[in-house]
């Protein structure tokens, strides 16, 4: 039985599988590598002292906090690997001029895992960067609509609008596009797979999903306490 109607079970369990490793990977370095970037004595001091804690509990949180910086870093990837094996969309990996595309809907796309991830100095060059690649008549997707993908948002209302940001170099924002958008997480999934719950619905499966890829190593508890963060996220 499938696990979500848009993506077929292989596909959906090795991104799930691949981001198990990555955090496993983050963990275990993150333990053999404390200490080799300078830790602030300052703020360990009064991290235990405000915080309560002993020296063990600091090092331990300390370590998890460097381990969940790296794991982070890969969350983007997630959400790019899933969408680029949902029905129609193609994923162009790392590295590339765009993370999706989908010829089916004439769309591209630059997937981000937080609405903060791009500094908003580089917004206005992901601008410039898209309508290069939608705009002129010469680009193999010239009449495609390109996306910036925040996929959690700055705030809980959902949007898919015209991307502006501004542009300090010009003192004002880049000009309003109908083909160049932005967009919440919730809503871009909706319009890759036509299925308007199709983010929660994912958030839902991924602790039957990760239990059955770890072989019951990972159990995730207290789902419905975690399923407020989401309500809380998407509104």
């Amino acid at each position: 039985m499938a696990f979500l109607k848009w993506i077929n079970n292989k596909n959906l369990k090795g991104a799930v599988t691949h981001l198990l490793n990555k955090a496993q990977e983050a963990k275990e370095n993150a333990a053999k590598d404390f200490g080799k970037n300078v830790i602030d004595p300052f703020s360990a001091i009064f991290e235990m002292a405000g915080f309560e804690i002993d020296y063990r509990t600091w090092i331990k949180s300390e370590t998890t906090r460097q381990a969940q910086k790296t794991l982070q870093n890969h969350i983007g990837d997630f959400h790019q690997n899933i969408l680029g094996c949902s029905h129609g969309w193609a994923n162009m990996k790392t590295g590339r001029v765009v993370d999706l595309i989908s010829d089916k809907h004439k769309i591209i796309a630059e997937v981000k895992n937080k609405y903060n991830t791009v500094s908003g100095g580089k917004l206005a060059d992901l601008y410039n960067s898209l309508h290069g690649l939608v705009m002129p008549k010469s680009s193999i997707y010239k009449g495609y609509t390109a996306y910036y993908v925040a996929i959690i948002p700055k705030k809980s209302k959902r949007y898919n609008i015209e991307f502006t940001p501004s542009n300090k170099e010009e003192g004002e924002k880049c000009p309003a596009n109908k083909k160049i958008r932005e967009i919440d997480g919730a809503s871009f999934y909706t319009l890759a797979t036509g299925d308007k719950n199709a983010l929660e619905n994912l958030f839902d499966v991924l602790p039957e999903v990760i239990s059955e890829c770890s072989g019951g190593k990972y159990k995730i508890r207290d789902k419905e306490k975690l399923k407020n963060f989401f309500n809380i996220a998407f509104e």
